[in-house]
């Protein structure tokens, strides 16, 4: 990185890219399913014409890379965009995702549609050694109706040091001192992230195994959002009843790659609600074969069951 590097804070942030158009079908969902690890045994996701057919309700975190085709994409034109104002160019190949919250505001429609993306970049932090991109998108339909918001944390290695804002004091989640309430554990498939990426994130980071030791990994590695997708089932299909109507909102924090065909368990800790009618889950995932964990800091939201008064 140049010395000279400089981010314009007041342009930068508050920044509205143009809106981009979306849109999904029911195929897009049953595909999704299986590509977060969704088994035989929950039909309700994986078919159709099962009576009680739902979506994944964190399935919207796809939907910015995906865009509004059905066929491959560019992944560097979907992730690059367009230039924002205040921030000079960075090698995108010093990216790499930090966080990511997902709020649910209504649940997505089962029968898929047209919908427009709205981003806005709502803050840039420097960390010293690196940059910090936080942007927010949220789902519409549209008639305006709001579906999902979705905040992203990109860590830009190497491009901090200008001087700028440190940003807020990351919020810490750290789980509780006892045995936790549910373990999941799921084997990843060696093609899981050729799988995943079929959603819509085509990063060749998840299938060139060429271009994969040029950027520092051995080969290719699971999407992180595939990571957050398998633990989010996790939680609501142990402490959520299986009911998507009950998932509010996920935050996670990005700790380390994954690698397919490695196995995943998710350590999850009922804990006291943001309100009287929820219940926060702190979660942790790791890498059963390497005991390193991948997923920190995070937290579940669920709407409490009906008739339930308490945790």
């Amino acid at each position: 990185m140049s010395s000279s590097y400089k981010v314009d804070v007041e342009k930068a942030v508050g920044h509205e890219s143009e809106p981009d158009q979306v849109s999904y079908n029911r195929r897009d969902l049953l595909l999704y399913a299986l590509a977060v690890g969704v088994k035989e045994d929950e039909l309700k996701y994986l078919y159709e014409l099962d009576s009680n057919f739902s979506a994944l309700p964190f399935y919207p975190i796809v939907l910015p890379l995906k865009g509004a085709g059905s066929d491959i994409n560019s992944y560097r034109e979907r992730a690059s965009g367009k230039p924002t104002p205040g921030i000079p160019p960075f090698d995108g190949n010093k990216l790499v995702h930090g966080e990511q919250t997902l709020e649910v505001i209504n649940p997505i429609p089962t029968n898929g549609g047209n919908f427009i993306v709205k981003k806005k970049v709502t803050g840039v932090y420097d960390k010293g050694s690196g940059m910090v991109l936080e942007n927010t998108a949220t789902l519409v339909d549209e008639k305006g109706t709001e579906y999902t918001k979705m905040v992203s944390k990109a860590f830009v290695r190497g491009y901090g040091g200008w001087n700028g804002p440190k940003g807020p004091k990351p919020v810490s989640r750290a789980p509780p001192k006892r045995n936790p309430d549910a373990v999941d554990t799921y084997k990843t498939g060696a093609n899981q992230a050729l799988l995943y990426r079929l959603s819509g994130d085509y990063n060749p980071l998840h299938a060139d195994v060429e271009l994969a030791p040029k950027v520092g990994f051995p080969k290719p590695i699971l999407h992180g959002l595939c990571s957050f997708g398998i633990s989010a089932h996790a939680i609501l299909k142990a402490l959520g009843d299986n009911d998507p109507a009950r998932f509010k909102s996920i935050d996670a924090r990005f700790a380390s790659p994954v690698f397919p065909g490695e196995t995943l368990e998710t350590y999850m800790w009922k804990v006291e609600g943001p309100s009287s009618g929820e219940d926060g889950v702190i979660f942790v995932t790791k890498v059963k074969e390497r005991d390193i964990v991948v997923i920190s800091n995070g937290y579940v939201v669920l709407k409490k069951a009906s008739g339930q008064s308490k945790l």
